[in-house]
C-alpha cells in the first residue's frame, strides 16, 4: 500500500460536517438548473406528463441513494463508489468509476456556471455570458479553498434560501390559484385541456423527423437528479456518519414529491404548457406574466409586480450557485480520492492547515474554466451541449453504483453479516435501476440525443487506455 501524502504528514480529511450540514447538501446538491432552467425542454417536449416524468425519475433516484447510502454507512471513506468498485468489482471499475464521476461534476460544474449567466442576463442582457461565468467562478473556488466547516456552513444557507423559497412560491401559488388571483388564464385543468395530460404522446414523431412526449423528456428530468449522490462523497467528513446518512438519505424521496412534483402543479397550473419555453426559467417566466394583476389579502389590494419576478431570478441563480459550489467540493474530494487510491498523481492528496485538498481544487477548477471558453465561442448553445453530456456520465455512474451494490450485498451475504442500512427491495430495485437507465440510453439514441450516447463506448475505450497507462493492470492489494 502506497504511502501517501496525508499519511506521512499526519493530517486526514477533517469530519466538520454536522448533520444539518448533510440534510442540506442532500437536498440542495438536487435543486438547481435541472429544476429551474432544465425543465423548459421537457416541458415542451411533453407538457404537463413531465409531472409523472420527474415522480418516476425521483423513485429511481431514491433507490440508487438507498444502495449507495447502505454502502457508504458501512464504509464511510473518501472516494466513495469508486472505493467500492475497487473492492468488491475490481481494479478497471474503481479506476472508471472515479474518473467518470470526476468529469461527470466537471461538466455539472461547466452546465451550473452556464446557467447562472442565463440568470444574470434576466437584469443585464448586456453582460455576456462567459464574464459572468468568470466572477463567479473565481468567487466560489475561493470559498471551497478555506475549511470544510465554511463550505458546509455556505451550503447550509444556499440551500436555506432555495428551500424556503420553493415552499414560499408553492404556497403562494396555491393562493394564486385558488383565490382567483392568478389571472384568468390560471386553473388545474391546465393540466389536462390542451390536448390532455399526455399532448404529446409517451414518443411519437413531431412530423419532422424528430420526436416527443414525456418517454423523450426522461433523459432531460434525469439531469436534474444528478447530485443526489453527494451524500456518498460527504460521507469522510461527516460527524457521526451512521447516523446522518440514513437520515438525509431517507429524506430524499419526500422532498422529491414537495418540490419538484409539487412544485410542477403549480407551475403547469397557473400558466397553460404551451407558453413555457425553452431559453428561460419557466418559474420566473409564470410569475412575470403574472404583473399585471393584482390581488387582495387581508382587506388590501395588492399590485402584482415584476418585484416577485426578480426574487425568483435571485433565488434561482442562488440554486445554481449552490449546485456549482457542491460541484467544486466533490471535484476535489473525488481527486483526494483518486490519488489516495493511487489512480491520480500523489500531489493531488496533499492537504493544508485547514485538511482541504488544495491541489486537488485548483486542478479541477483549471478544468472548469474551459467553460468561460465554450460560453465565449457558443453562448446560445452551451447549455443543452453540456446537459446531454453530463445525463450520459451519470447514467455511467448510477449504473455503476448499482451493480457495485449487487456486488457488495454478495460480498456480505457470504459473510453472513448484517448491514446497517439495508436497502430498500433489494435485489428488485437493483434490476430496475438497471433497466430504467438502460432504456433512458435507448431514448437518447430516438430521441436527437444520440452522441453523447455514441460516445460511451469511445469513453470507457479512452478510459481502459489511460488504466493501462498508469501501470494499474494489476490486482489492487486487500483493503
Amino acid at each position: 500500500m502506497k504511502q501517501n501524502n496525508e499519511q506521512s504528514s499526519g493530517r486526514k480529511l477533517a469530519r466538520g460536517l454536522q448533520n444539518r450540514h448533510i440534510q442540506l447538501i442532500a437536498l440542495g446538491g438536487a435543486i438547481g438548473t435541472g429544476l429551474f432552467l432544465g425543465i423548459g425542454p421537457a416541458a415542451v417536449s411533453a407538457g404537463p406528463s413531465v409531472i409523472l416524468g420527474y415522480a418516476l425519475a425521483g423513485v429511481i433516484a431514491f433507490f440508487i441513494m438507498r444502495q449507495l447510502g447502505e454502502m457508504v454507512v458501512e464504509e464511510p471513506v473518501s472516494g466513495s463508489f469508486s472505493h467500492f468498485a475497487y473492492k468488491y468489482w475490481g481494479n478497471f471499475p474503481g479506476f472508471a468509476s472515479g474518473w467518470n464521476y470526476w468529469v461527470l461534476y466537471i461538466l455539472v460544474s461547466m452546465s451550473e456556471l452556464t446557467a447562472i449567466g442565463h440568470y444574470v442576463q434576466f437584469w443585464w442582457p448586456e453582460i455576456p455570458l462567459w464574464a459572468s461565468s468568470l466572477f463567479f467562478f473565481v468567487t466560489i473556488n475561493a470559498l471551497n479553498l478555506s475549511s470544510v466547516k465554511v463550505y458546509g456552513e455556505a451550503e447550509f444557507w444556499f440551500s436555506i434560501v432555495k428551500v424556503a423559497a420553493i415552499i414560499a412560491m408553492i404556497v403562494f401559488g396555491v393562493y394564486l390559484l385558488f383565490s382567483g388571483n392568478g389571472g384568468p388564464q390560471a386553473s388545474v385543468q391546465n393540466l389536462w385541456n390542451d390536448g390532455g395530460f399526455f399532448p404529446k404522446g409517451l414518443l411519437q414523431s413531431d412530423g419532422q423527423g424528430g420526436y416527443q412526449g414525456l418517454l423523450a423528456a426522461m433523459a432531460i428530468i434525469m439531469f436534474s437528479f444528478g447530485g443526489l449522490e453527494l451524500i456518498g462523497i460527504t460521507a469522510a467528513e461527516a460527524d457521526q456518519p451512521e447516523k446522518t446518512i440514513p437520515r438525509a438519505t431517507n429524506q430524499v424521496i419526500y422532498r422529491i414529491l414537495i418540490f419538484y412534483v409539487g412544485a410542477l402543479v403549480i407551475l403547469f397550473s397557473l400558466s397553460p404548457w404551451r407558453n413555457i419555453t425553452t431559453t428561460s426559467s419557466p418559474f420566473v417566466m409564470v410569475f412575470e406574466s403574472l404583473k399585471g394583476f393584482e390581488f387582495h389579502l387581508f382587506g388590501k389590494t395588492i399590485y402584482f409586480t415584476s418585484l416577485i419576478a426578480n426574487a425568483l431570478n435571485l433565488i434561482v441563480l442562488t440554486a445554481a450557485l449552490s449546485v456549482y459550489n457542491s460541484c467544486v467540493y466533490s471535484n476535489s474530494r473525488m481527486l483526494y480520492g483518486l490519488a489516495e487510491q493511487g489512480n491520480a498523481p500523489s500531489f493531488l492528496s496533499r492537504l493544508n492547515k485547514n485538511h482541504v485538498p488544495v491541489l486537488a481544487t485548483i486542478v479541477s477548477a483549471a478544468f472548469v474554466a474551459v467553460c468561460i471558453i465554450i460560453n465565449y465561442v457558443m453562448p446560445g448553445n452551451a447549455l443543452k451541449a453540456l446537459m446531454t453530456l453530463v445525463v450520459s456520465a451519470l447514467i455511467i455512474n448510477w449504473l455503476m453504483i448499482s451493480v457495485v451494490h449487487l456486488k457488495f450485498r454478495q460480498r456480505y451475504k457470504n459473510g453472513q453479516a448484517i448491514t446497517k442500512f439495508p436497502s430498500f427491495l433489494y435485489p428488485a430495485s437493483n434490476y430496475i435501476c438497471l433497466l430504467f437507465l438502460t432504456g433512458i440510453l435507448g431514448l437518447m439514441l430516438l430521441t436527437g440525443m444520440a452522441l453523447p450516447v455514441l460516445l460511451i463506448p469511445a469513453w470507457l475505450v479512452l478510459l481502459y487506455v489511460f488504466y493501462m497507462l498508469a501501470g494499474k493492470n494489476k490486482k489492487r492489494e486487500a483493503l
